[in-house]
């Protein structure tokens, strides 16, 4: 029997070829269902395999030394494509040589180079960005789109939507999500005329006598409540969702860093972070993104995963033990059904005809 594979870029990521071989062993621990196709250089990378014999058994190296930078345009490293390490894991993928891709490298780079070699899924215009986000409530939420796009129409809302639920699905067990917009109020009225276009849509389909789609669509959600646990899918556009996401990033981290000093800043408040310890354990654990590590592009023939580039050997786990999730429950067989039972004439409201986008992003997309 051949087990599934999944491809890591070895060299993406601020630290490299030790955190990402390290989070790809921690990931197989409880995944030893799936081998994998280390890419990158090939000395390091044996190197760092002395350290995780049982990585090290279910793997294969495909060497080369050329990495995409941190800082390059998309539009340049496209170029580099078969000869960047992030460019032969997303290869591998389209060759099927690995059902499924990690990196954390370069993200518009990433974009781009998913969205040239795999092409997005029929009846899908743009692929989009997801990660999963902490809640007040036992389930995370799925955010879509976080950079993948700059805008997006009302058709592009609903498609993502559809993708966001399916994703949803595999990620909270719940079978019909709660799906909402995210708007500068919950009002019918608010919004641009795309925010709205795209809530007629997706609540006509909701309605359908046939079950329309498989997911719950609530209207509209304010950024100050996507955290609170009450809607299990955020929709919007690539420049709005990366600027939220940025804003609740770093108010988990002034939250954490006020804390720190707080609880430093006497020996009577050392004391009570002594008698508080569980409590902020509990926390600094929820909110620590390694915890949620892993963003999906959405909507390719394919599965590629983007991991933080900060992230350390347990966020990289948590991103390549998400991708074996989404290899494992099938994610674009479970898009492409969803999107057979919407039926293109729910996404008629702007006459935009029905194509698949083969165009690379531009450099000021795929940003996040």
């Amino acid at each position: 029997m051949i087990l599934p594979r999944i491809a890591v870029d070895a060299m993406g990521g601020d630290e490299g070829v030790r955190v990402m071989i390290e989070g790809a062993a921690l990931a197989r621990r409880d995944h030893d269902k799936f081998n994998f196709l280390l890419v990158g250089d090939g000395k390091r990378i044996e190197a760092a395999l002395e350290h995780h014999p049982n990585l090290r058994a279910a793997s294969e190296i495909l060497h080369c030394d050329d990495v995409v930078g941190g800082d390059e345009l998309p539009s340049k490293a496209i170029r580099r494509a078969k000869t960047t390490s992030m460019g032969l894991a997303v290869n591998a993928v389209k060759t099927g040589a690995a059902g499924a891709a990690v990196s954390a490298g370069n993200t518009g780079a990433l974009m781009a180079m998913s969205k040239l070699a795999l092409r997005t899924m029929p009846g899908i215009d743009r692929p989009a960005l997801a990660a999963i986000m902490p809640t007040l409530q036992a389930h995370d939420v799925v955010m879509l789109d976080l950079g993948a796009n700059t805008g997006a129409d009302a058709r592009n809302l609903v498609q993502y939507a559809v993708m966001g639920a399916a994703y949803s699905r595999i990620v909270t067990g719940f079978d019909r999500p709660v799906v909402r917009l995210l708007n500068i109020g919950t009002e019918e009225i608010k919004g641009t005329e795309e925010l709205r276009d795209a809530a007629a849509m997706l609540t006509a389909a909701s309605a359908r006598e046939d079950g329309g789609l498989a997911l719950i669509f609530d209207g509209f959600v304010e950024s100050d409540k996507i955290n609170r646990g009450e809607t299990h899918v955020v929709v919007t556009d690539g420049f709005s969702g990366n600027i939220a996401l940025k804003a609740i990033e770093g108010s988990a981290r002034f939250v954490t860093d006020l804390l720190k000093q707080a609880f430093t800043s006497s020996l009577r408040s050392k004391i009570g972070f002594l008698v508080s310890r569980p409590a902020t354990e509990l926390l600094k654990h929820h909110l620590d993104p390694n915890n949620h590590n892993g963003a999906v592009f959405l909507g390719l023939n394919g599965v590629v995963v983007k991991s933080h580039g900060s992230a350390n050997a347990k966020g990289v786990a948590h991103a390549v033990a998400v991708t074996a999730r989404l290899l494992e429950n099938k994610l674009t067989e479970r898009i492409a059904h969803d999107l057979a039972a919407l039926g293109e004439g729910a996404l008629t409201k702007n006459g935009h005809k029905n194509g698949a986008s083969k165009a690379a992003p531009k450099d000021n997309e795929a940003s996040a």
